[in-house]
């Protein structure tokens, strides 16, 4: 099959052996591909989680077509279904996924194409606006970072389980411009000193129950200032810095719930537990077409180096696909 393969000489499109599925994994010809900033840093050669270093395929999310199952996948995943899944090395024709990672795409309309850029901003948003942020009528969420493809789906998910106020964050005119397109009622711009002050008036003087954090560095102090007392702050990315002075007298004296979240220490059986919940609050709403990512921009495989640039310059609105 074709693959992107990280090399000492970058990123290069060549044919290596087809993946075989393992007892609980399902082989899946991928269709399209999803594209997320992760993918950077495993392009450029490092690490993320397990996944990385030379021979290593980038790629966290594709949609295609079930080929093969292994002997213990449940009946309901059959050759020949349209599935979309968050998987490994997806940057390829082919890619195993196991088999609690898979869903069926919820609409025989939908494009592969919008169907590959949905598991990863689905799962991650699910576990970090609900599970962990608590979302509901009587809860305020405040989505730092919105305007990123995984962004977006968070401030549709707060509204969605009927948050009353959900505020985004993007520092681009133009994108927070749109925030609200997606469920924002109220976007901030957080190089604007005014922008606590602008939470706190929107939450009442209280600040936000609930932050999904995507940019933390340097930021975090800020952030926890506008976070409500006995407020809970998960931590999902950290695209503003790895690390930064951290005021522990303002976390202790707003009693503050700090929660660190990610994929790549969980078992299988966590991110099965993960995407079953996401699917039974989730997948109506999908299904009625209520939840959407904007598709910015497909590119064919073979041209992988000039999408990773794209997503690098941050040029996009929404999510970047890959054509296998």
């Amino acid at each position: 099959m074709k693959a992107a393969i990280v090399t000492e000489q970058g990123l290069v499109v060549q044919e290596v052996p087809e993946p075989k599925p393992g007892p609980q994994q399902v082989l899946i010809r991928l269709r399209a591909v999803g594209m997320n900033r992760a993918d950077l840093a495993i392009a450029a050669g490092h690490r993320h989680g397990a996944i990385g270093g030379p021979g290593a395929i980038p790629g966290l999310e594709g949609a295609g077509e079930v080929v093969e199952v292994g002997p213990d996948v449940p009946d309901s995943i059959r050759p020949g279904m349209r599935v979309m899944a968050s998987l490994a090395s997806s940057y390829a024709e082919y890619a195993v996924a196991d088999w609690g990672r898979v869903s069926p795409i919820p609409d025989a309309n939908m494009s592969w194409e919008v169907a590959a850029t949905l598991p990863v901003a689905l799962q991650t948003m699910h576990d970090a606006v609900v599970t962990h942020g608590r979302a509901g009528p009587s809860r305020t969420v405040m989505i730092q970072g919105a305007s990123s493809g995984v962004g977006l789906m968070g401030l549709q998910v707060a509204r969605l389980m009927g948050s009353p106020v959900v505020i985004g964050t993007s520092t681009n005119a133009e994108r927070r411009a749109r925030l609200r397109e997606f469920g924002a009622t109220l976007a901030v711009d957080t190089n604007d000193p005014t922008w606590v002050d602008q939470v706190l008036e929107a939450t009442e003087g209280r600040g936000v129950d609930s932050v999904v954090d995507q940019i933390s560095g340097s930021l975090v102090r800020h952030t926890m200032r506008a976070t409500a007392i006995l407020g809970r702050i998960v931590n999902v990315g950290r695209l503003g810095g790895m690390v930064a002075d951290f005021d522990f007298d303002l976390h202790a004296a707003r009693r503050i719930t700090y929660i660190g979240v990610t994929f790549r220490t969980r078992s299988a059986d966590e991110i099965r537990e993960i995407v079953r919940k996401m699917r039974a609050d989730l997948w109506p709403a999908l299904e009625r077409g209520e939840l959407r990512l904007p598709l910015d921009r497909c590119f064919p495989l073979d041209e992988v180096g000039a999408a990773l640039a794209h997503m690098k310059a941050n040029a996009h609105f929404g999510k970047i696909a890959l054509i296998p």
